[in-house]
């Protein structure tokens, strides 16, 4: 058996994507595929067409064609059994099962053909594997990362103590003085707080910071108040206490700093547990729990209008007792024209079209029970796309101009009824700094990461109390390109296809099991 290629076309022969095991040239593998269309007869059953050199083995699927390309030798059997692998892998990578999807996931698509197929010749491999060996982690990037990590942790301590000795040296030589660290203009002084670091360099004063935001276990805090300059205090800080490395400083940052005055002072701030942010996995405890997820995709233009808008969606199910398996979930579709839905595999189509009901196509089978941190049984997806700008649950404006050497950026929310929008980060790109933006109003607070060089601006809720807020900060004056594209994140607990269960129907007779269910946007 020798596979020359596997492709997906369209039915009007546009090549989707096309995957060659054998040395030949594109006009070759052009002129193959462009020649199938005009093979394929209407209504006949074959899955494959000869010609005098190559045989055409595929199968339908939606609006295309999955095709292996063999020669006239290869034994037709393994070339079926090949197909019918590839076909049930294009599944698993493409959301759906049309142009754009294909094209979306091209490459992974490839990446599952070369698991399958070697220089011609199909693997023994199933789907599970060929999923495990495209996700597989590498232990070389994993071995590099550590000894980057070591290397990087042994430069801090070293930091560390070199920063220590200058401020024991600073403390022994100004033990005496009146003014402390006010009688030493070279001199540094570290003040801590709750999630707070402030670093003060001479006898002018330094940065502040305020309070936490308790969801990020960075040591820069979001904060609400703008950092401006704060007096410098007299008092001298404690004998012993030295000078550490923040956790979140640019390594770069600090050799820069090291050559351009000859000292660092940093702190080495360890965030409390309560601070620190986990994605955990919500507990079950009723037996049955289904969850509907949407995932929202939008674009909006910097002068206005909107050029991409997209949710894909899943309702997943999880039982806690295999004695609950033997069940059929009724749902409520809500009657949004357009969301279109579409069912697994294994789950009866007829009886979801008819009745709005989800059970498998074999109503003897349980459906599986769910195993610790198991996301569930994928029982239906759905998409919808939209030109209608109204649909946007969330629009920003960002107004930035130059008054002399310096940029004042306004920008401005605005949230629609249609969702209550939790944990809102708007994050918005900023040229290249020195120091921390100045921050003079802001609904909400705020984060600066000085790795990325973002303004990380923070929403806890968004309801009806705060339909629209704003924020005004001023830096450097740069390009007012450098402020965009912002990118925005947020959950709600409501979705657009309004997808609720009206009821566990159990198969077995008696009472239906007790369920609940979730429901977000992410």
């Amino acid at each position: 058996m020798v596979v020359l290629a596997a492709s997906i076309v369209s039915k009007n022969g546009k090549v989707l994507v096309s995957r060659q095991f054998v040395d030949m040239s594109r006009i070759r593998i052009e002129g193959l595929l462009a020649a199938f269309p005009k093979l394929v007869g209407s209504g006949k059953q074959h899955t494959y067409v000869e010609t005098e050199n190559v045989r055409y083995v595929y199968q339908p699927i939606e609006a295309m064609y999955l095709l292996l390309v063999t020669n006239k030798q290869s034994n037709i059997l393994e070339d079926l059994d090949t197909l019918r692998l590839l076909s049930k892998l294009v599944p698993e990578y493409t959301m759906s099962l049309d142009e754009e999807g294909i094209c979306q996931t091209a490459f992974e698509l490839i990446f599952a053909f070369d698991e399958v197929i070697s220089l011609g010749h199909k693997e023994n491999v199933t789907v599970a594997q060929v999923k495990q060996y495209c996700e597989m982690e590498s232990h070389e990037e994993k071995l590099h990362k550590l000894l980057l990590q070591n290397k990087i942790d042994e430069t801090k301590r070293r930091m560390k103590e070199e920063a220590s000795k200058i401020d024991q040296m600073k403390i022994e030589k100004n033990r005496g003085n009146k003014g402390g660290f006010m009688s030493s203009m070279g001199s540094g002084r570290i003040e801590s707080g709750f999630n707070d670091m402030s670093i003060s360099s001479g006898g002018g004063g330094g940065f502040g910071s305020g309070s936490g935001f308790g969801l990020t276990s960075d040591v820069d805090s979001f904060s609400s108040k703008p950092k401006g300059r704060q007096p410098s205090s007299a008092t001298a800080p404690p004998k012993g206490l030295g000078m550490k490395l923040g956790k979140t400083q640019r390594t770069n940052q600090f050799l820069e700093s090291l050559k351009a005055e000859g000292e660092m002072i940093v702190e080495d701030v360890q965030p409390s547990k309560s601070t620190q942010y986990t994605s955990a996995v919500q507990k079950l405890t009723d037996p049955v729990t289904l969850t509907a997820e949407e995932k929202l995709n939008v674009t909006l233009k910097r002068d206005g209008g909107m050029s991409h808008f997209d949710v894909q969606g899943h309702l997943s199910l999880q039982i806690l007792n295999q004695e609950d398996g033997l069940i059929q979930v009724q749902i409520e579709t809500g009657g949004n024209p357009g969301v279109i839905f579409k069912t697994h595999p294994n789950v009866n189509k007829e009886l979801f079209a008819n009745e709005n009901i989800l059970g498998l196509r074999d109503p003897s089978r349980p459906f599986p029970v769910c195993q610790t941190g198991d996301a569930g049984v994928g029982l239906l997806k759905w998409r919808m796309q939209s030109v209608d700008e109204s649909m946007v649950p969330l629009t920003i404006n960002c107004w930035p101009s130059e008054s002399g050497n310096e940029t004042y950026v306004s920008i401005e929310y605005e949230a629609s009824s249609m969702f209550d929008l939790r944990n809102v980060v708007i994050a918005v790109p900023l040229p290249a700094l020195r120091e921390a933006p100045n921050v003079r109003q802001i609904d909400g607070e705020w984060k600066y990461d000085a790795r990325n060089s973002i303004l990380e601006w923070s929403i806890l809720l968004i309801d009806n109390s705060n339909r629209s807020g704003s924020m005004e900060f001023v830096v450097p004056s740069g390009d007012s390109s450098a402020f965009f594209p912002i990118t925005v994140q947020f959950s709600a607990t409501s979705t657009y296809s309004e997808l609720k269960v009206a009821n566990i129907l159990p198969l077995k007779g008696g009472a239906p099991p007790k369920f609940s269910q979730r429901g977000n946007i992410i």
